[in-house]
């Protein structure tokens, strides 16, 4: 008997969960000026190790 009262309890539950309202979506925000220059620094850093690799004497390969 317990084993069903249990059963039925989750099931009342899950129920009553897909019966709520979704829950409002995420407010987009900016991304703050200083996420927004470290973003950059660092992509210009990626970009500067990616030039110097490139370069480089051609009978080395």
């Amino acid at each position: 008997m317990a084993n069903r009262q249990a059963a039925r309890q989750r099931l009342a539950e899950l129920l009553a969960e897909a019966v709520a309202p979704p829950r409002p979506a995420r407010r987009r925000t900016k991304p703050t000026r200083g996420s927004q220059q470290r973003r950059l620094a660092s992509k210009k850093r990626r970009s500067a190790v990616k030039r110097q690799r490139r370069r480089g004497d051609p009978d080395d390969g």
